[in-house]
């Protein structure tokens, strides 16, 4: 089951010949972003967008509830299962070539953009006994040459104690895999853990069987049901990277970053390009939700009784969140918010309300801010260390959470919204 068949909800299909260096992808992504969009020509290719840009698309790929995702995360974390490696995995159905990246459906997405990105690929690396799948944005340099944002986390890790060793790092870039290995490859685990394992857990979990895995030529293992696989190695050399639009909508600045080789490129049949418009729906639910577990099991250590989490696509899914609990005592509502930043440090503004409040309902939250607090339950935080990726953060940023709970012994009938009930 590669990326075509993941393609649920409304879809609108691009006949025409799309051009992978004009604003064509960003633009028709856009339009509507709950809305998949498949380019049947881009570049000479079929390539989607859009794919995973609801919580409902993510959850009918998980097959599961949209209010269970959250839970269903942190139990794959805690409960990771073995993968199972088959002799003739999808990704290698179409056969495979020297790699030509400049010919595939890789657009650019921005004007100002450094080039090229592939936004959607999955990482996967092994090292010392280590094995790790993460996020990365990758932008093409020429046709088998990729320069890779590194953020200083596992990858980063790996491939410096490659270097240590004297060693290139051999890699797999995945594109058009299963939701349950985009999701494991932006949860926060412990270095050393497998995310693909994680991924299997969710797998067994939602399908009833175990993730597939296939060997690439150069022995790193990669989810069978994947559309595309690059073979490379992160070499010595290093290279401008961007500009590149991040989470925010805004563009990031060039860094020096190291320069990926592409040995070989695997296809499965009739492959599609998976497409991730920076700064939109899908980014944000695939770099932001999975940082949610995190952030329900911080507050559960605090407050008794937490109903769910939610960092809200109004704030990118990763710089405003929103928590709601039932209250035992005056005060829970402040230590979940303390909490809630503990979870997700990334995070700058917090409101907690009742767990009668839909907190995926934006209306239904501003309407218990508006009608069950006042001013003087503002808790502020200045000087805390916040997200690189937020403009407005000089050094340290201003943390502000809400306690919009009704006060514990006040008279829940004046906060309680009429019904036609009896």
């Amino acid at each position: 089951m590669t990326l075509k068949n993941s393609l649920s909800g409304d879809v609108r299909k691009i006949g025409k010949k799309t051009d992978p260096d004009s604003a064509e992808v960003a633009a028709a992504l856009l339009e509507d972003q709950n809305v998949t969009v498949v380019f049947e020509d881009l570049n000479g290719g079929k390539a989607a967008g859009n794919v995973y840009s609801t919580r409902a698309k993510i959850a009918a790929a998980l097959n599961i509830r949209p209010d269970g995702i959250v839970d269903h995360l942190i139990a794959a974390a805690e409960s990771p299962a073995d993968v199972r490696e088959v002799d003739d995995p999808e990704f290698k159905k179409g056969g495979s070539d020297k790699a030509r990246l400049l010919s595939l459906p890789i657009p650019k997405y921005y004007p100002e953009d450094g080039g090229r990105y592939i936004t959607a690929g999955v990482i996967i690396a092994e090292y010392g006994g280590k094995r790790n799948a993460s996020f990365h944005r990758m932008m093409i340099v020429d046709d088998d040459t990729i320069a890779v944002r590194l953020v200083p986390r596992h990858l980063f890790t790996l491939y410096n104690e490659a270097k240590k060793d004297g060693r290139e790092l051999n890699i797999a870039i995945c594109v058009g895999v299963p939701a349950e290995v985009l999701l494991s490859a932006a949860l926060s685990m412990d270095y050393g853990a497998d995310e693909l394992r994680a991924a299997s857990a969710m797998h067994t979990a939602g399908h009833g069987s175990p993730l597939e895995v296939g060997r690439c030529g150069n022995g790193i293992l990669a989810p069978s049901d994947t559309d595309y696989v690059f073979e490379g190695r992160i070499t010595f050399d290093e290279t401008d990277e961007g500009p590149f639009v991040d989470i925010t909508g805004t563009y990031d600045y060039v860094r020096r970053q190291p320069v990926i080789k592409i040995d070989r490129v695997w296809r499965s049949k009739d492959p599609v390009f998976h497409l991730l418009l920076p700064g939109g729906y899908d980014h944000f639910l695939l770099m932001g939700l999975p940082r949610e577990p995190m952030m329900l099991k911080a507050v559960r250590l605090a407050v008794p009784r937490v109903k769910n989490v939610r960092l809200t696509e109004g704030g990118c899914c990763w710089l405003n969140g929103v928590v709601s609990i039932a209250k035992n005592k005056e005060g829970d509502g402040v230590n979940a918010i303390m909490a809630a930043f503990t979870g997700h440090t990334s995070m700058k503004q917090v409101i907690v309300v009742d767990d009668d409040i839909d907190i995926f309902d934006d209306r239904a939250v501003e309407w218990a801010v508006a009608t069950r607090m006042q001013g003087d339950r503002i808790l502020t935080i200045p000087g805390a260390a916040g997200s690189s990726l937020d403009p407005s953060t000089h050094g340290t940023t201003y943390k502000v959470g809400f306690d919009a709970t009704v006060p514990a012994g006040a008279d829940r009938s004046l906060f309680v919204k009429a019904t036609l009930k009896k």
